[in-house]
């Protein structure tokens, strides 16, 4: 018979017995037919696949148990899924299954909701090895008997790949090389149970071909396949949410796998001690998950050397070792949800290619990075409680010269610290480069300073500030000696209408023409003269504050050589200072020869204000106009001295 006659017999054969088990269930309940949508899983190449709904029919519920049958989920020529497997009909299952051959179109089949007893469940499995499934997953399992030793044949078998999920044994009391020895030495390429509180799991009694493992969601330990060197094809193993403990007692484990490119290590309990024995991996393996562990920073010492994709979410890791063995293949690494405060340099994992940072203590991470990592391409740094200030401008730039390697910018890049500034985006936040740059802040304060100083220094010297720093000094040790020399004359006595200044080289004038004309005749002006009236013994400082002090006018008889004369210099100095000092209209200005702006010191700019802004009498060349200068000169300087025991002042000095 050809092979397309024995497909055709099957196909016919099999619609035919599920053509009977239909109508055997509309004859004993028609009245009661309920149509309901369900969904399930189904395996397709090791994976799991939804099910559209399809229609599942009930018996009637007052209807005997012997005669309820299974519900059929799925019918095609390729798959076939079905629900509600007891002791009642597993024998018709069995009788059913045994028809689809090695040669069969029938490739998937998916059992649901099983309750059997061990020797039924062991029936099932026998019948599927030697049938033309490729793909068999089974759920929602009770085992209801004892389990004991059973003599599996896994010889001739179409089988790929079985995925158990759900498994309950209430045998609390058996050998349990009974039960995982049936699953151990499995001739197939991947096995997966899952979800079913399984504890412990037998390494293969020979070399295995397993090439996927999937053990999720169990109870297995530490103990797992240590020293097992039989699963030498081993390829990818998953193992999380279990209670492994020790990352080196995993990595022994894999020691011997030496095929083993994919480890799932997360949701357990693992950690490392770095005083542990040194780890030992698999040197085939390229991409581990630990995952919401517990691990620390120590777990940087306990890596396999050639890893390439590396996930530490979820750990307790506050920093990246820089004495770390170096990860040159890794390309991919995951820190996201640790304890990090700043970004990790490449210096151990040079091929560094994407990095997922998130959710971290990084407050100011470092602007150096891709500097460090020149490979990386893509860096996931968000949702971190950055703080927003001068150092963080760095890293903003930092992104704008990236060229969109900051994953996520700029909605998960947000200010946390300070408290004004939080909630606004990295991208929105800017300070001025002096504020941040503490050189050029430095430097700029730097120059301030020094042009300041400059301008002062040029205008010390240039207005001769000392020289009047000095003069006022000496105006004020005079006057604390003079309070402390005679106390009791503290209230000033005018003795002279006027102290006249004038240059040596003018005293002709001031002696033949000044003096003659103002002293004489009754009434008439007494002048204050330093060659007449200055005291011996007395500084010539003193001398001169003094006779201003005791004149009611101070006349300034200028010239040229007035202007080249340092005493009158001092002596308008301190006469200025009076007027400002007593608020008097005390000075007298002379112009005895005209004096032109440009030889006036830049130092003697109160005898330029004066000039400018002060009236002064102008001693007129004709000689016609004399008579009238001196009239006003009179004038100017009008005042009755007071009379000091009926006498004169000028009589007592």
């Amino acid at each position: 018979m050809s092979e397309n006659m024995r497909s055709l017999r099957n196909f016919f054969l099999y619609k035919c017995l599920f053509a009977l088990t239909f109508w055997n269930h509309i004859s004993l309940s028609v009245e009661n037919e309920l149509f309901t949508s369900v969904s399930n899983s189904f395996p397709e190449d090791g994976s799991d696949k939804k099910i559209k709904s399809l229609p599942l029919l009930y018996t009637n519920s007052h209807q005997s148990k012997a005669n309820f049958d299974w519900v059929v989920i799925q019918n095609t020529m390729e798959s076939l899924s079905l629900s509600e497997i007891t002791n009642y009909n597993v024998e018709k299952l069995l009788a059913l299954l045994s028809n689809f051959r090695q040669g069969s179109r029938l490739q998937n089949l998916t059992l649901t909701n099983v309750s059997v007893d061990w020797n039924a469940l062991m029936e099932i499995f026998q019948t599927v090895w030697h049938s033309s499934v490729e793909y068999f997953s089974i759920s929602s399992v009770t085992q209801l008997s004892d389990v004991e030793s059973y003599n599996f044949d896994y010889s001739g078998t179409s089988m790929k790949a079985l995925t158990m999920k759900k498994v309950l044994i209430t045998d609390m009391y058996f050998t349990q090389d009974d039960l995982y020895k049936i699953f151990a030495d499995m001739n197939i390429a991947a096995l997966t149970i899952a979800e079913s509180e399984m504890i412990h799991m037998l390494c293969p009694s020979s070399d295995s071909p397993f090439r996927y493992l999937n053990f999720s969601k169990n109870d297995l330990t530490d103990l797992l396949f240590q020293k097992c060197d039989k699963l030498i094809q081993l390829e990818t193993l998953i193992l999380k949410k279990n209670k492994f403990e020790s990352l080196s007692k995993v990595s022994f484990m894999t020691s011997h796998m030496k095929l083993l490119k994919y480890l799932d290590m997360s949701n357990n309990l693992l950690s490392h001690d770095a005083a542990d024995v040194q780890c030992q991996w698999g040197e085939s393996l390229t991409e581990l998950d630990l995952s919401s562990n517990q691990l620390t920073d120590s777990v940087f010492e306990c890596l396999p050397v050639n890893i390439k994709k590396l996930d530490l979410q979820n750990n307790q890791i506050t920093s990246v070792a820089k004495g770390m063995a170096e990860l040159k293949s890794l390309k991919e690494l995951n820190l996201a949800s640790n304890r990090l405060a700043d970004l990790p340099g490449c210096s151990s994992f040079m091929s560094l290619e994407f990095l997922n940072i998130e959710m971290n203590s990084i407050l100011t991470p470092s602007a150096d990075f891709f500097q460090s990592c020149p490979r990386v391409r893509e860096l996931q740094a968000g949702h971190n409680p950055f703080k927003c200030s001068c150092e963080l401008q760095d890293f903003i730039r930092l992104e704008r010269q990236s060229g969109g390697k900051l994953f996520g910018w700029p909605a998960a890049y947000v200010c946390e610290y300070p408290e004004d500034l939080r909630g606004t985006q990295l991208k929105d936040f800017h300070l001025t480069e002096l504020a941040c740059n503490t050189t050029l802040l430095l430097v700029t304060a730097l120059l301030l300073t020094l042009v300041l100083v400059g301008v002062v220094a040029f205008l010390c010297i240039y207005l001769d500030v000392l020289w009047y720093v000095r003069m006022t000094w000496q105006w004020t040790q005079t006057k604390r000696r003079a309070w402390h020399s005679h106390p009791e004359e503290q209230e000033r006595v005018l003795q002279f209408h006027a102290f006249v200044s004038y240059s040596e080289r003018d005293s002709l004038w001031v002696k033949n023409e000044l003096i003659p004309n103002l002293e004489k005749g009754e009434g008439g002006v007494q002048l204050c003269q330093h060659e007449r009236n200055f005291i011996p013994g007395k500084s010539i400082v003193e001398n001169i504050i003094n006779c201003i002090e005791k004149s009611y006018k101070s006349i300034f008889v200028l010239s040229p050589n007035f202007v080249q004369s340092e005493w009158c210099h001092y002596e308008l100095y301190f006469a200025h200072h009076k007027l400002f000092s007593e608020n008097s209209n005390s000075l007298i200005l002379i112009l005895l020869e005209p004096i032109s702006p440009c030889i006036i010191p830049a130092r003697y700019h109160k005898l330029k204000a004066l000039m400018a802004k002060r009236t002064y009498l102008e001693w007129p060349k004709e000689r016609s106009k004399h008579a009238l200068f001196w009239a006003n000169l009179r004038a100017a300087i009008s005042i009755n001295l007071p009379v000091v025991d009926g006498k004169r002042c000028e009589e007592t000095v």
